[in-house]
């Protein structure tokens, strides 16, 4: 033990100790500057409150609840104005409804899709918190990105459930869109939760209720009518002969597209030609070989009886826009064909890519429309809409171009986005005010979603697309769907509003048992 005093005081074990210190400093300088790397990083993957980049993506992605546009000036008019909406609220007198939507969508067709939904979304809730007498309670306003193609949903789903858990009351999510799996996925992970969902453009019959007898999206409520119905409404309008009727599909198919295919292969039962199919890129938007197919379909095309003059389109936009402009090549000029689809035909109407003098060469093409403005004026006194009900939008868009509304940037309402996403934010500010208890302003999560059977007769939602009630999957009964016609001039021409019914429903509009 002397021995190693005296060490010790000779300074022995000085140098070790000093080397010791020196890399145990020298570690944590280290671990400090790996810290702050990875800090950094972190700090770089942010875009806005509630918003960053995922490790395995560039799309800023989660739940906005500022006036971040997501990097797309279009929207940056709207969201400002969302923004002032949502400031202006005080506390605790407010729930939250988030817009699902593609809000890093890149191709044109999507962004202007969005940009009009988050339109409509705002003007139903301005009306909502200043022209409903006082009703309760007041609306916020959130949005919800998942990504350019939805493929971050679940991330962007945990933090809209986490939000109906604490101060931002979050009661129900709208729009939702195209139908797509992973919207499909979103949907019923959110219905799972509990969450109520209000759909605006989603049409496909495997994203709805009642499917043989089973409701695999409890809470789900739609306001546009199913491919199902749809396909029901053009038959009554176009009277289809299986005989003079051609199909193209899609294969292997989406949700849209595949339900859309089954639903015209009805109509065409004892056709004598068999479907043509074409296989396009998995992200639907983007251009592939299609083109190349649809050359060769219209060489078919041509080889059909002269009897044959309707040919049924079960595909996206971007391939009824490569289909269309290889039809205005074809070989036999001189028959006249007519074109039917589904809704996705709207997108075409600001399509720089179509070839719009195809439409001058004995080509028709007639889609089923979500909405569109001229709908009511044709017939003021039918049932199933109003004049009234339309013009009241349109009272609001002419406002929006002063204060206190503000603007929202250009305005199109002939692809009918803008007018059903007001209508689908209407219907959930309804059941969120229907399952709020008197004297309160914070209604249980699970009793918005409990309204929707009750969304009928004279609790209907009159809609500026027509009237909206549901029946006790959540389904929209006999909805109007307006026929419109895309023209040379890029124009959506109104033709009719049929129905898929045969008729427009009752004055009551009260579902069959």
């Amino acid at each position: 033990m002397a021995r190693f005093g005296e060490w010790l005081r000779e300074g022995v074990w000085e140098i070790p100790l000093r080397r010791y210190l020196a890399l145990l400093l020298s570690a944590a300088l280290v671990a400090g500057v790996a810290f702050g790397v990875r800090a950094l990083t972190r700090e770089d993957r942010s875009c806005a409150p509630g918003v960053e980049r995922p490790e395995d993506g560039d799309d800023c992605v989660g739940v906005s609840t500022t006036a971040y546009d997501f990097g797309r000036p279009e929207f940056t008019d709207t969201i400002r104005a969302i923004d002032r909406e949502n400031r202006s609220l005080k506390p605790d007198s407010y729930v939250t409804i988030a817009m699902l939507a593609p809000f890093t969508a890149s191709d044109r067709d999507n962004v202007n899709d969005t940009l009009h939904e988050l339109q409509g979304a705002y003007l139903a809730q301005y009306q909502a918190n200043h022209e409903s007498n006082g009703q309760t309670p007041q609306i916020r306003l959130v949005l919800a990105n998942s990504g350019a193609d939805g493929s971050h949903w679940e991330r962007t789903v945990a933090r809209l459930v986490e939000m109906t858990k604490g101060p931002d009351r979050l009661r129900a999510v709208t729009g939702v869109g195209s139908s797509t799996e992973n919207n499909k996925r979103a949907v019923a992970e959110l219905t799972r939760l509990r969450v109520p969902v209000v759909g605006s453009s989603i049409t496909a019959d495997d994203l709805a209720n009642d499917q043989d007898g089973v409701d695999p999206f409890p809470g789900l409520a739609r306001v546009s009518p199913t491919n199902t119905d749809e396909a029901r409404a053009l038959t009554s309008f176009a009277r289809v002969k299986a005989g003079r009727a051609l199909l193209v599909y899609d294969k292997p198919g989406d949700p849209y597209t595949t339900t859309l295919q089954r639903s015209f292969e009805r109509l065409l039962e004892g056709s004598p030609y068999e479907p043509q199919p074409f296989t396009p890129p998995d992200d639907r938007s983007q251009e592939g070989t299609t083109a190349n197919t649809f050359r060769q379909i219209t060489h078919l095309v041509c080889d059909t009886s002269r009897d044959t003059d309707t040919i049924l389109f079960a595909g996206r936009h971007t391939q009824l826009r490569q289909f269309i402009n290889a039809l205005g090549g074809r070989g036999c000029q001189d028959r006249a064909f007519t074109v039917l689809t589904g809704d996705e035909a709207s997108y075409l109407t600001g399509d720089e890519d179509l070839d719009r003098s195809a439409l001058k060469r004995n080509i028709a093409v007639r889609y089923t429309a979500l909405a569109h403005p001229d709908a009511w004026e044709h017939d003021p006194a039918q049932t199933g809409g109003s004049v009234g009900d339309a013009r009241e939008l349109e009272r609001l868009l002419t406002n929006s171009e002063r204060k206190p509304i503000g603007p929202i940037g250009p305005v199109v309402l002939e692809d009918g986005q803008l007018i059903i996403a007001y209508d689908a934010m209407r219907l959930a500010v309804h059941g969120v005010r229907q399952a709020t208890p008197e004297g309160r302003t914070n209604p249980p999560l699970a009793d918005v979603g409990l309204q929707w059977p009750q969304v009928k007769g004279s609790l209907r939602v009159n809609g500026a697309s027509g009237w909206i009630c549901l029946d006790v999957h959540g389904n929209p009964y006999d909805k109007a769907v307006p026929i419109v016609e895309l023209t040379s001039e890029g124009r959506a021409r109104f033709v009719r509003i049929a129905w898929p019914e045969g008729k427009p429903p009752g004055k009551e509009c009260l579902p069959p048992s």
